[in-house]
């Protein structure tokens, strides 16, 4: 009876979601947490007695889609909906979640940007400033800033029992940081990720590419503060933007995805952000 009743409801979301099928997926972190993807996007959910808290709907959907899976296979309702920053590509979709006894959360920055830029998603009524605590049947959930990194409000989501961690845009484990760092604060971001080596994990689910450990965190950390310092250095010295490009080789990070085809790339970001957030561009040095 009961893999017949888990036959129907496997059946039930594919011919419901056919198109869907092979881009979304829900795959386990650890106990009852749990990662959802949409592609190169993914957010996080936990299941408790009390209901689910998740983050980020990704997009409407992904949240049509998400919000049948969780009714066929946890069969416990929403409580919470997190955003973990205001960009559209990880907070649209919001809407299908708001119904009475869901409580959209999120930083009053992240709102407040939300609002002024009439997005079309569920508006946070829930806000706060620097930390917020939840507690969601006997899981906690932590939620804090960090100072600017990317976007507007973007913050941390922590779940202290089960020491894991999700972070979203401005920590990408695996891969380079995207493209020319449109919208990034490279500063900012190098001081969120030493902030969030302070805290106890053990897991870090990015709102993209890999989940992975303390290390790996470390290891983009270094990668961040490389990369800064050598386009930084080489700004004072006078040279463009070609030359840096030209010239500028991280080989320690080899590794990491999209680095030689998106290195130049990021060269640019942290040039630019120098110049806008420094204005390195008018110093008589």
């Amino acid at each position: 009876m009961v893999l017949l009743k888990v036959s129907i409801l496997l059946l039930t979301w594919i011919f419901i979601f056919p198109a869907y099928a092979d881009t979304f997926s829900i795959s386990s972190v650890k106990d009852n947490i749990y990662r959802f993807s949409n592609g190169s996007h993914h957010s996080v959910f936990v299941v408790t007695d009390n209901g689910i808290a998740l983050t980020d709907p990704i997009s409407t959907n992904a949240a049509k889609w998400l919000k049948q899976a969780l009714q066929a296979r946890f069969d416990q309702p929403v409580r919470y909906v997190i955003y973990s920053h205001n960009h559209p590509d990880h907070v649209y979709g919001g809407q299908v979640f708001a119904e009475p006894g869901v409580t959209f959360i999120a930083h009053e920055w992240a709102r407040d940007d939300l609002l002024a830029s009439q997005a079309n998603t569920q508006i946070p009524n829930l806000v706060f400033n620097d930390e917020l605590h939840l507690f969601l049947g006997d899981t906690q959930i932590d939620l804090r800033y960090h100072g600017p990194n990317n976007g507007k409000g973007s913050i941390s989501i922590h779940f202290p029992r089960q020491r894991v961690l999700h972070v979203v845009d401005w920590i990408v484990l695996g891969r380079m940081p995207y493209k020319n760092l449109p919208g990034y604060d490279i500063r900012g971001m190098i001081n969120s990720t030493k902030d969030v080596l302070a805290m106890d994990f053990d897991i870090l689910v990015g709102g993209h590419a890999d989940i992975g450990n303390k290390a790996d965190v470390r290891y983009y950390l270094r990668y961040l503060e490389q990369l800064y310092t050598a386009v930084l250095e080489g700004m004072r010295e006078g040279k463009s933007l070609p030359s840096l490009q030209q010239e500028i080789r991280l080989d320690e990070f080899q590794s990491l995805k999209m680095y030689a085809k998106w290195l130049p790339l990021n060269i640019e970001g942290v040039y630019n952000d120098l110049i806008d957030q420094s204005y390195l561009h008018l110093r008589s040095e």
